[in-house]
């Protein structure tokens, strides 16, 4: 269910699929799926932010360079070094290199997802998908996390996604527990998310003299049975209009009040104001945030999927890294300066890397002949930063020419494992139950990585 039909339902007399009955399905469904959560000091209050890269970047032309291979494989641009002595990233990402001992490079992730929906989906399921499907067998981290994180009273969405990661789900879970998405472009000056928060003053009391009528209303002809159930769906309801009318969910949302100074750094355009609305939102305390880069930003086909016949690999990377580097770059030092740095842990990634050769096609729009990268998930190079991590570290390293690992093999369920464990949620000894009762493991397997975990 997209945003705004799920705030739309939530407004008609809290009647039908409303946002109450929602919430309320959420604590059915605990019925027949445990949970399970490590209470360690504050961990339960920790965050998240991914920054996703639809399409899958370059490891070569980002994080994992390789300036010394043949011409057929290390491409037009060189290395450089960084504020992290001995990290060096691609000539590409300067500013990256400027905040380079905030961050740690995983070099090794691998996996067997050859296709853009196993790869995202292998990498947020930890199931060996290889069947194509828009939607996965399984439910994703940020879900299985978001009902987690949603049992507690909120009035903010523990799961955001703005402009929400492709191929995910909450699967057998329930739609409840997918994110509330936020689309639209936030460097416009029109951008706004009406649908939290917009019931203030008389409008909110006048709902809230609704919801206690109709309480009254209820109490008038229940059973046992049922009034158990009514006063279940009515807490349900209260929290629906704490959601609604709360201005400090509408205050997280309203980018247009940040600092200009701020939203100068993160970079005017698409890609800055989606990370730094990503930082807002964390700040305000939703615990869950993803966001994609994609769109016209990207190049002509709108994503990071740089086969010769989308794009002219070297010259997409080059432009759009202007806008990736400084939206990025400004993302880590702000939960820095902010003192988000514990709380707050950053992922940069895509769901795979790209081919360490370098092939030829014709551009499917203009037919020239131009440089390509395929899909490569034997290498995958992402950023870590924030957690309460230390900074200025590279985890595993791939062979001369990026094909493949040589040290540090990382499997995506310990990339899985890892975040877990920034969440405080013991996912090892957690099981969900599909729509037919079989039981799954969320993490059969997998260990978090040691130098990622405190």
């Amino acid at each position: 269910m997209h945003r705004r039909s799920f705030l739309q339902a939530s407004l008609n007399a809290f009647g039908a699929m409303s946002l109450a009955e929602l919430l309320a399905l959420r604590a059915r469904a605990r019925e027949f799926a445990g949970s399970s959560a490590r209470k360690s000091g504050n961990r339960e209050n920790t965050a998240l932010i991914v920054v996703w890269l639809q399409g899958g970047a370059s490891h070569l032309e980002t994080y994992d360079p390789k300036p010394d291979a043949p011409a057929e494989i290390r491409g037009p641009f060189g290395s450089i070094a960084t504020a992290a002595p001995g990290v060096r990233i691609s000539e590409l990402l300067p500013l990256h290199a400027k905040v380079a001992d905030r961050f740690t490079i995983l070099r090794s992730l691998v996996h067997t997802g050859f296709c853009h929906q196993q790869g995202n989906q292998q990498m947020f399921t930890g199931h060996p998908e290889q069947i194509l499907k828009l939607k996965p067998e399984h439910p994703d981290l940020m879900c299985i996390a978001n009902r987690v994180r949603s049992e507690r009273p909120r009035d903010l969405p523990a799961y955001v996604g703005v402009n929400p990661i492709p191929y995910l789900g909450s699967s057998y879970l329930g739609t409840s527990y997918e994110p509330f998405a936020v689309y639209g472009d936030p460097n416009l000056p029109t951008f706004r998310v009406d649908d939290l928060g917009q019931f203030q003053g008389d409008q909110a009391l006048r709902i809230s003299n609704r919801l206690s009528l109709a309480e009254r209303f209820g109490d008038l002809n229940r059973s046992v049975e049922s009034r158990i159930t009514g006063e279940a769906l009515e807490t349900f309801q209260r929290q629906a209009l704490k959601m609604l009318t709360s201005p400090r969910a509408r205050a997280a949302f309203e980018i247009g009040q940040e600092d200009p100074r701020i939203r100068d750094r993160y970079g005017r355009n698409t890609w800055g104001q989606r990370c730094l609305l990503a930082r807002r939102l964390v700040e305000a305390g939703v615990d869950l945030v993803t966001t994609s880069l994609d769109g016209p930003l990207c190049g002509r086909i709108g994503n990071w999927d740089d086969h010769a016949v989308n794009h002219h690999v070297f010259d997409a990377m080059k432009q759009r890294c202007l806008y990736f580097d400084q939206a990025v770059s400004a993302l880590i030092e702000d939960i820095y300066a902010r003192g988000l740095d514990k709380r707050v842990l950053v992922v940069v990634t895509g769901e795979f890397g790209r081919t360490p050769r370098i092939t030829y096609d014709k551009d499917s729009a203009s037919g020239l002949r131009q440089p390509g990268r395929d899909h490569w998930p034997r290498a995958c190079s992402l950023i870590f930063a924030g957690g309460g991590l230390d900074g200025g570290r590279v985890i595993g390293s791939t062979d001369a020419h990026g094909a493949d690992v040589v040290s540090r093999r990382v499997e995506v369920r310990d990339f899985l494992a890892t975040i877990y464990a920034h969440l405080g949620i013991d996912a090892e000894s957690m099981s969900l139950h599909d729509r037919t009762g079989r039981a799954f493991p969320v993490l059969p397997t997998g260990e978090a990585i040691s130098e990622l975990v405190i």
